[in-house]
């Protein structure tokens, strides 16, 4: 298959299991309604993909473990429900649709992060067949947590509208943190479930996938449209934060990007089976959503 027919299938499998465990919600109606209108509300499933890409590239029956890939999703679903809310990011749209809490309240909202959260735990927990599987769950849950995306979180938030005289390493360890952990774990996770493989390639490949990512958010976020990126465009640089923007500027920022990606290539190269990932970080550089 060519590389979108690859792509839709990796997803069409991760809609499926995200169609199964709507269906198996036994709730309260309206947390039911909040938990999968945002689990609905469409995105490329990009974590769970890459985790179900990188497994295959490493020669593991990826369908073994599509809950644990739904549990990835689940993760960074609730990470978007909580980002918009007014105390954090205090954005009204994402993916084009209003935002959870505009919808549904702050309060209801904030359930159904948490149950996001402490689903993808159970989840994953019920994927554990091996001690591979072990390892992979505690590192993903490691990446989310206080070590990684929530410590993100805080010094995007904390460093809002302050003057900052360390801009880069400040810049580096939110970026770092609140991004680039959940972007490495499905490729570190795939890793651990093969014995390994590839361990400390993978690990790197993940911090140029978050470096490259979210440098494309910060860029898109003063050259993007709201009709491709679904979301308020210059709401960062509105609302005072810490960007690669802020702090490189569009040109150094797009230097940035090439840097990364070609760093990126680079790594590529050395990995076997990697003809999904050539086309999948071509298209993540030169994304316009």
């Amino acid at each position: 298959m060519d590389y979108n027919s690859t792509y839709n299938n990796y997803k069409q499998l991760i809609e499926k299991e995200i169609e199964l465990f709507a269906n198996s919600l036994c709730c309260h109606d309206e947390l039911k309604a909040s938990v999968t209108y945002s689990l609905f509300a469409g995105g490329k499933r990009v974590r769970p993909v890459m985790f179900l890409a990188c497994l295959e590239a490493l020669g593991i029956d990826y369908q073994k473990y599509l809950k644990l890939a739904l549990a990835i999703e689940c993760i960074h679903t609730y990470s978007l429900i909580h980002d918009d809310l007014p105390s954090m990011d205090n954005d009204d749209y994402r993916r084009g649709k209003l935002s959870n809490h505009k919808v549904f309240g702050e309060g209801m909202a904030i359930l159904a992060g948490d149950a996001l959260l402490n689903s993808a735990m159970e989840l994953a927990l019920k994927s554990i067949d091996s001690e591979g599987t072990f390892n992979a769950v505690k590192y993903l849950f490691s990446c989310s947590g206080i070590n990684g995306m929530i410590n993100g979180q805080a010094y995007d938030l904390y460093y809002e509208d302050k003057i900052v005289d360390n801009k880069e390493q400040v810049l580096y360890e939110t970026h770092l943190n609140k991004t680039g952990k959940l972007l490495t774990a499905p490729l570190v996770m795939a890793s651990l479930i093969a014995n390994g493989k590839l361990y400390n390639q993978l690990v790197e490949l993940g911090f140029y996938t978050g470096k490259l990512f979210q440098f494309g958010d910060d860029l898109l976020d003063v050259t993007g449209e709201f009709k491709n990126l679904g979301k308020t465009i210059g709401k960062d640089l509105d609302s005072k934060k810490l960007t690669a923007i802020s702090v490189y500027g569009k040109e150094g920022t797009e230097k940035q990007i090439d840097e990364c990606y070609n760093s990126i290539v680079k790594i590529l190269k050395n990995i076997d089976n990697n003809s999904f990932f050539m086309s999948f970080y071509a298209n993540m550089k030169d994304r316009k959503s």
